[in-house]
């Protein structure tokens, strides 16, 4: 794809986020993530000055863009990219289209869809899950990691993290899960970068169809993920991102960095 395909936005509506959330008192072993160091979400490119602000002011030094290389040529960095924030593009879907078809999209089996895809990032992404982990243990302050949703990129991420502190399949599938209120909202909110994304890869969809598909958001998706992977990896879901680099050094790091004193 070249710069000629990029689809045309006439104008990016910003707005505040709208699945947004400190991952702070998640419990995991040895007790819970602090307060002030991650935060998930939706787009953060999509966000107001004000927003931006704000983020910063309240500490964040860090954000990991989780979207495709399409997707971050649309919206860029927006507002953060003036602020003393450090910029961290780790593509866990480099070609979005190799990640979901339209068939996925509309489909109303939305464990039986989604849960494959989250196994494929676990497996084929984890060198870049390694480096985005490797971001949120030595960052200064406050990380923040986002996709287009913060649903499934994101949640895969944030799997990975809570599995790395021995957070409970239970707590995992509940941090994923509160994403599910919010759907509507982040429908709303990426229609306008969505739509001609999707028709510039090929994939003709509109509005209605993607919106029924989603609504059916289950968590269960989450703990099919998280059983799957044990089944294929002698019972460790995080063996692939083991395997990619993550060692006890590194979430020993993670620990300091994220466990309340």
């Amino acid at each position: 794809m070249t710069t000629a395909d990029i689809p045309a936005i006439d104008e990016l509506v910003r707005s505040a986020p709208v699945n947004l959330r400190d991952m702070g008192g998640i419990r995991v072993a040895g007790g819970e993530i602090r307060q002030g160091f991650a935060i998930r979400a939706d787009d953060l490119s999509l966000i107001t000055d004000e927003v931006a602000s704000e983020l910063v002011e309240a500490g964040l030094t860090s954000v990991i863009d989780l979207r495709s290389n399409l997707e971050t040529r649309i919206t860029g960095r927006g507002p953060l990219a003036d602020h003393a924030v450090t910029y961290h593009h780790v593509s866990l879907m480099p070609d979005i289209r190799r990640g979901i078809t339209r068939e996925d999209l509309v489909s109303r089996d939305y464990r039986g869809t989604y849960a494959p895809m989250y196994v494929a990032l676990f497996e084929n992404a984890a060198p870049l899950i390694v480096n985005a982990l490797a971001v949120m243990a030595t960052a200064p302050g406050t990380v923040a990691f986002h996709c287009a949703a913060g649903k499934d990129r994101t949640g895969v991420l944030a799997a990975s993290l809570l599995l790395a502190l021995d957070a409970t399949d239970d707590e995992i599938v509940a941090d994923y899960g509160r994403t599910g209120p919010n759907v509507p909202a982040i429908l709303q909110r990426t229609r306008a970068v969505v739509g001609p994304m999707m028709r510039a890869l090929g994939v003709e969809i509109d509005a209605a169809a993607l919106a029924a598909g989603e609504q059916d958001f289950h968590e269960d998706a989450m703990r099919r993920t998280l059983d799957a992977l044990r089944e294929r990896h002698d019972g460790d879901a995080l063996a692939p991102v083991r395997r990619a680099g993550l060692n006890e050094a590194l979430i020993d790091m993670l620990r300091q960095r994220a466990l309340a004193a």
